[in-house]
């Protein structure tokens, strides 16, 4: 029976912003600081949308660390900016809303959020000692010197100091191709001269028209030898998945010259007996 649906698939479907649910890499130690940043900045606009902004460090007026947005230590708070859109994940819901840029401010609309609740309450308490300081006009600046770093300086005075990880696009190049596969319940054995034993995922592609309703026959399941970057597979469970798949340039040898990398799961149901 169904277990689980995410979205809507209309909903699901359509090119909203992604939220980070693939970036749980941990960002690169931070070195610098919101006022040494200043003195290096680049083009905001054009470094922002290409990496997963994720927070290293906090600091209220007199310089004491703000505790209360470092919850999750394995997955800090992430900010995303696609299209003028703002995504914000890893808190207890996901947060969205619109941004501007100028030189030196970011100016961000009212945050609207999911509606879930979390048993953890500093947890729960993350989403809004984030939305309180990601609120109006900040001050930005940005630089890619090494490591890609952002400063925003609330109101207040409060600094946020955050870490880039490169986004897919830029990792490979450019825009991937969003397509849906389905993946079987279960694993199967399928050969590999560098894996004995290997367990191969099934996977079909399969096509949905601009309402949401699949269209098409789709083929039979296949043994699918590449990895999908965010996703881990529960034996047992079925699930239909929005990736977006990227052409690898210059692969190795024993490489694929394709990477997917997940958007979203549209459809999980269990099929364990």
């Amino acid at each position: 029976m169904k277990r689980l649906l995410l979205l809507a698939l209309p909903l699901a479907l359509a090119g909203c912003p992604k939220p980070g649910e693939r970036a749980d890499t941990p960002a690169p130690t931070v070195a610098a600081t919101p006022d040494t940043l200043a003195a290096a900045t680049i083009d905001a606009a054009a470094l922002l949308p290409r990496y997963h902004w994720q927070l290293m460090d906090a600091t209220d007026t007199q310089g004491r660390r703000i505790d209360a947005l470092f919850v999750r230590p394995d997955k800090p708070v992430q900010l995303d900016f696609r299209e003028g859109r703002l995504g914000v994940s890893n808190a207890c819901n996901r947060m969205g809303g619109t941004y501007t840029l100028s030189d030196t401010s970011l100016t961000i609309g009212r945050l609207t959020s999911t509606m879930m609740a979390c048993t953890d309450n500093a947890l729960m308490a993350l989403d809004q000692e984030i939305g309180k300081r990601l609120d109006g006009t900040l001050k930005v600046a940005a630089t890619q010197d090494g490591v890609a770093q952002l400063a925003l300086t609330t109101a207040t005075g409060e600094k946020l100091l955050f870490a880039g990880n490169p986004t897919a696009e830029t990792r490979y190049g450019g825009p991937g191709q969003r397509v849906f596969l389905e993946v079987a319940a279960d694993t199967k054995p399928c050969s590999h001269p560098l894996i004995p034993d290997k367990q191969c995922l099934q996977v079909r592609e399969i096509a949905y028209d601009d309402k949401g309703l699949k269209v098409g026959t789709p083929g039979e399941f296949q043994h699918f030898y590449d990895s999908i970057e965010g996703y881990t597979h529960e034996p047992g469970i079925r699930n239909v998945l929005r990736v977006d798949r990227y052409t690898v340039k210059n692969p190795p040898a024993d490489g694929s010259s394709n990477a997917y990398v997940l958007d979203m799961v549209v459809e999980s149901a269990s099929e364990k007996k």
